[in-house]
């Protein structure tokens, strides 16, 4: 595995375990078991990620609060420069996306 490989697994790596550690207020369970992260996507050479996400509902009262607490887990990865937060809707979310971690703390199995 070629050193940029390394580089982006490792920032990948970073990314996931800050998206794991923001919470739906709603449910209690972290977002990367929820089944909310649909991409992630690292330019290496440019220092930028583009993260899409989704929310388990489009009328989800907590969207606001999960996107800052994204971001703000985000920004403090120093091997980037540039992080853009994307909002998707597309394919809705649906309690099959869970982790089946998710699903047995939520009582879903």
């Amino acid at each position: 595995m070629g050193e940029e490989a390394k580089g982006e697994e490792a920032i990948r790596k970073a990314i996931m375990e800050a998206l794991s550690s923001v919470k739906d207020p709603e449910f209690g369970v972290d977002i990367v078991n929820l089944g909310l992260i649909y991409g992630v996507d690292i330019d290496i050479a440019t220092k930028k990620a583009n993260i899409r996400i989704t929310m388990t509902t489009p009328t989800c009262p907590f969207a606001g609060q999960i996107l800052m607490d994204v971001q703000e887990k985000l920004e403090k990865i120093e091997e980037l420069d540039e992080i853009h937060v994307e909002l998707v809707w597309d394919p809705p979310w649906s309690a099959d996306m869970m982790s089946e971690e998710a699903k047995t703390m939520l009582g879903a199995l």
